[in-house]
């Protein structure tokens, strides 16, 4: 009796399953005959470039902040290392090597796991279930405030890990003391970035670029007056940019808290700790797929000052890495401006809405990484006046500028399709690839062609843009092989699970 009362309930379930997708189907003939119905050719080109116009609008409300908000935070490092300069060529040796190794590893680890909210929040805004994404920013919050504890030994530590790596006994004690001093700026990591990409995912990016102009400014003058007018040396130096970087996070959570967002933010809530399980290893993975991405060129520039006679090609790889690094802030946001268009779309169940914001996003940075590329090609023998007059220098950046060419090439195309992965939430299958493409590909070639072929850094660069080529391509294909409805239905599942209070 019971087990033909569950068959009829079975049935009964697979008639209500064929009826939804009966009417489903019935909607979207009604829908694309209404879309396309009496129009000609001339229409169809119109509604077309109608739809890339409005999706590269929605973009470009992410883009256009998240650039200029990249950039000012790449400038207040910069900044901070002109005023350290200043103070003495070790005193410069030691802000960089701590700020660019010790901080730079867990920047990049933190970055990663925040970016997990991209996927959370994006989809979330989309699906319109507003009251989840304050509650996602702060179990992000706790998430990553363990992982900034967990941490902590690399700051204590770093003087006996950069002797380990073969630098000097005196820098190596003055990059350590740097380091512990860093520690608050260590903390802020695990404060701000969720509150950005909180503000990112629903389109309030006007906030973060505000906010990161305020910062700016503050840093200036705070490092003028530390620095130059109260001579506190390293020390103050290490305080400015710890005070900059916890502004910028006051100011975002005083707009958060304040009513900037009625819908999102509602309180602190005990719902943050439920369904911490699911969180902890999206968050995990993300933070995996994004650091291997970051550390990946920094070895680079640790393999080229291993080579003999490392000095030239140092300085010459360093220009180059400037100039990519300032490049690489319209690919990031581009990154973000991806993740978070397709995560807004497969939240609100729209799959062929995912897909085309995928290939606008992935054009107009294409065209742009195109015009950079040209531009390098063309300057190749002048664009590193900016930084030094050495012939010897200048030649060697010469001989280097066709591969810095095609490293932001590629690098218009990989971060986009990076973007893709986050919003869809595919971040522990591309850390796989990450893992092969970067370090079982890229950076054996790298060696094996810099040193057995004795090609130098040109050879070791070019193994490892042969890692990113490959990435590129198997993501690429990831892409274009996407069942993006399947995707919105994930996307939904995701967010009823995650939703659960338990």
């Amino acid at each position: 009796m019971a087990s033909s009362t569950a068959e009829r309930a079975d049935e009964e379930a697979c008639r209500v399953a064929l009826l939804d997708a009966s009417v489903k189907e019935e909607w979207q003939v009604v829908a694309q005959h209404n879309h396309h119905g009496g129009e000609g050719e001339g229409g169809n080109k119109q509604q077309l470039w109608a739809r890339v116009w409005e999706e590269s609008r929605k973009l470009w409300d992410i883009v256009a902040p998240a650039i200029f908000s990249r950039v000012v935070t790449y400038s207040m490092n910069v900044i901070t290392q002109a005023f350290a300069g200043h103070l003495g060529d070790l005193e410069l040796a030691a802000i960089s090597i701590a700020n660019t190794v010790v901080v730079g590893f867990n920047f990049g680890l933190m970055l990663g796991m925040a970016s997990a909210l991209e996927t959370l929040c994006g989809q979330a805004f989309g699906a319109k279930k507003f009251h989840m994404m304050g509650v996602y920013m702060q179990r992000s919050w706790i998430v990553l405030f363990l992982c900034a504890v967990l941490l902590l030994p690399m700051y204590f530590f770093a003087e006996e890990v950069l002797l380990l790596t073969g630098q000097s006994p005196e820098l190596s004690a003055m990059a350590g003391r740097v380091s512990v001093w860093f520690i608050p700026l260590h903390f802020s990591f695990a404060f701000l970035f969720p509150l950005q990409r909180f503000l990112q995912c629903q389109m309030k990016n006007f906030a973060n670029a505000a906010a990161s102009a305020v910062a700016l400014a503050v840093h200036v003058f705070v490092s003028w007056l530390f620095v130059s007018r109260f001579q506190f040396g390293l020390a103050g130096i290490a305080l400015t940019l710890n005070f900059s970087w916890w502004v910028t996070g006051a100011m975002l959570f005083a707009y958060v808290s304040c009513g900037g967002c009625p819908d999102t933010w509602h309180g602190f809530s005990l719902e943050a700790f439920a369904g911490m399980w699911e969180f902890v290893k999206l968050s995990s993975a993300s933070g995996v797929m994004l650091c291997l991405e970051n550390w990946y060129y920094r070895i680079l520039v640790l393999l080229t000052g291993n080579l003999k006679d490392a000095a030239i090609a140092v300085d010459a790889l360093s220009i180059c890495m400037t100039i990519n690094g300032w490049e690489m802030m319209i690919p990031l946001a581009f990154f973000a401006g991806t993740g978070v268009r397709v995560a807004n779309e497969l939240g609100a169940g729209n799959g062929k809405g995912a897909r085309f914001a995928t290939i606008v996003s992935s054009i107009t940075s294409l065209v742009i990484g195109l015009f950079f590329w040209v531009l390098i090609m063309g300057l190749h023998d002048k664009f590193a006046l900016i930084f030094t007059s050495s012939s010897v220098v200048l030649d060697a950046v010469d001989n280097l500028s066709v591969l810095l060419a095609f490293t932001i090439l590629l690098n218009s195309i990989q971060p986009v399709l990076s973007g893709v992965a986050v919003g869809s939430g595919w971040q522990s299958m591309v850390a796989y690839v990450n893992i092969g493409s970067y370090y079982l590909i890229g950076i054996p070639l790298g060696i094996l062609l810099g040193w057995l072929f004795n090609l130098g850094v040109l050879g070791i660069w070019a193994g490892m843009i042969g890692g990113t080529a490959v990435q590129t391509l198997i993501l690429a294909i990831m892409t274009v092989r996407c069942d993006w409805e399947k995707e919105a239905m994930i996307a939904s599942t995701r967010m009823d699970k995650l939703s659960e209070v338990r």
